[in-house]
């Protein structure tokens, strides 16, 4: 079996159905345990206080945001490369869902932010990147709106995602590229020495699975109501042609 059988609308609404039920109760699940075992049974930090606890919201909603533009980015690429429609779908579907983590992201690091550095907002080289990344986020989910022609908004949003792929980079990685900035490095790390602690590392692991899940469940969601659209579009204009 290839894989390119699950770009077929008929096999990806077939199998996305089965699937569907069981990421969104997985996802559930995940946040409701995650968030309760974060904000209400975890201990306050000795430097941080209880506002440490906006963690379990701020980094979450930041790694679905860059994950989710390299979503796109994947869909986008298979779309230029392959000409599947599914796929065009699925980038376009993933751009709200990814736009509003980053604004849960953008909001939830200017609260932290705020008695942690003196100011809500500052012009980091993450916060910066991120910014942009949002303002992209903006400007291809506006393209598709602009175009009528589905193929060409979705070979010039294509574009536009690989460019902005530099900048969903540059939001993981710019605490690497440069030292300079306020922003703290990355909040899970494989080096012990830098490790956070187990008090607050296990609700946040379970807080991400719930939210990439929750990602992918209403990617998948938006994606089906995206090839129904096109269905009762090529319905209607059916219909106008007899």
């Amino acid at each position: 079996m290839s894989i390119w059988e699950y770009a077929n609308p008929r096999k990806f609404m077939q199998v996305s159905g089965r699937f569907l039920p069981w990421v969104a109760g997985l996802a559930a699940l995940c946040l409701v345990v995650g968030l309760i075992w974060g904000f209400f049974l975890t201990p306050d930090d000795y430097r941080q206080g209880a506002t440490v606890k906006i963690i379990f919201l701020h980094v979450p909603s930041a790694l679905v945001a860059i994950n989710g533009w390299m979503v796109m980015l994947v869909a986008s690429l298979i779309w230029l490369i392959r000409r599947h429609h599914v796929s065009a779908l699925v980038a376009k579907a993933a751009a709200p869902v990814g736009i509003t983590m980053t604004v849960i992201a953008l909001m939830t690091g200017a609260i932290w932010g705020q008695p942690m550095w003196g100011t809500w907002w500052a012009w980091d080289p993450r916060l910066t990147s991120f910014l942009i990344l949002f303002m992209f986020y903006l400007g291809y989910i506006a393209l598709w709106q602009a175009i009528e022609d589905p193929d060409t908004a979705a070979d010039l949003t294509s574009v536009l995602c690989m460019v902005g792929s530099v900048f969903a980079i540059l939001s993981r990685y710019a605490v690497l590229f440069w030292n300079q900035g306020l922003h703290q490095g990355a909040s899970l790390s494989m080096d012990k020495q830098q490790h956070m602690s187990d008090t607050y590392w296990y609700p946040l692991v379970l807080c991400m699975a719930g939210f990439m899940l929750l990602f992918l469940a209403l990617v998948l969601l938006r994606t089906r109501t995206e090839v129904r659209r096109r269905r009762l579009q090529a319905l209607i204009l059916r219909e106008r042609m007899a």
